[in-house]
């Protein structure tokens, strides 16, 4: 099972409580380690974070990292809030039908959303404008305020349908990210390929790290 130690990501700085919070959706789709060591990543660069994890995404949790979520979200706030060693209220959790959350408001839209990873699912829901839960109503705010929209799929092969919802969102320049490690930084570990993942995204983030040596200044 992939396991990370917290603390592996070195703060960079202090928080920027200035900033608006970056919006982080976990939903069902193989990869959690992806959207643990995002958030690792962002409390370390001293961002602020919405979370919001689906209930296949606390499923798949359980199997892949061997973390148990409760079933609160101040529960889960306080569990990753100690893991990743967060700031006091650098870390915000809402229930999936938390419709009071500032997420289901443009008037307090995030910077910018990431669903990682995102399920197929999520993706047709988004694409359709659903908003039947807190994640999809999120994503539907920060299309309509023309935040930046990230999408971490996560899912082999893909149908027509996929494809299509993909270029659908993608024309309305949602950033489609798959999970696709590359390796000419020969990873030697799966630490190592999640880092690539979580590296690329931090990049469309504006948030600085340190995970993989950028192309060309190896």
């Amino acid at each position: 099972m992939f396991q990370r130690m917290a603390g592996s990501y070195s703060r960079s700085g202090p928080l920027t409580a200035d900033a608006r919070p970056i919006a982080l959706a976990v939903t069902g789709a193989s990869g959690s380690p992806y959207s643990l060591r995002l958030l690792e990543c962002l409390i370390g660069a001293g961002r602020r974070v919405y979370l919001m994890i689906s209930s296949a995404a606390q499923v798949v949790a359980r199997i892949e990292s061997d973390i148990t979520l409760p079933a609160q979200p101040a529960a889960v706030e306080s569990m990753l809030a100690e893991r990743f060693s967060a700031a006091p209220g650098q870390l915000q959790v809402f229930g999936r039908q938390q419709w009071t959350a500032p997420v289901a408001s443009g008037s307090n839209a995030p910077a910018a959303m990431v669903v990682c990873p995102c399920s197929t699912g999520t993706l047709s829901a988004i694409a359709m404008g659903a908003s039947d839960n807190l994640i999809e109503r999120a994503a539907d705010v920060v299309l309509k305020e023309q935040r930046k929209l990230i999408l971490v799929i996560r899912e082999m092969p893909l149908s027509p349908v996929h494809l299509e919802n993909m270029l659908k969102l993608s024309r309305l320049g949602v950033l489609i990210l798959p999970a696709s490690p590359g390796f000419y930084h020969r990873p030697q570990q799966v630490e190592d390929m999640v880092d690539f993942v979580v590296a690329r995204i931090l990049d469309h983030l504006s948030v600085g790290h340190h995970l993989v040596t950028p192309w060309g200044e190896q």
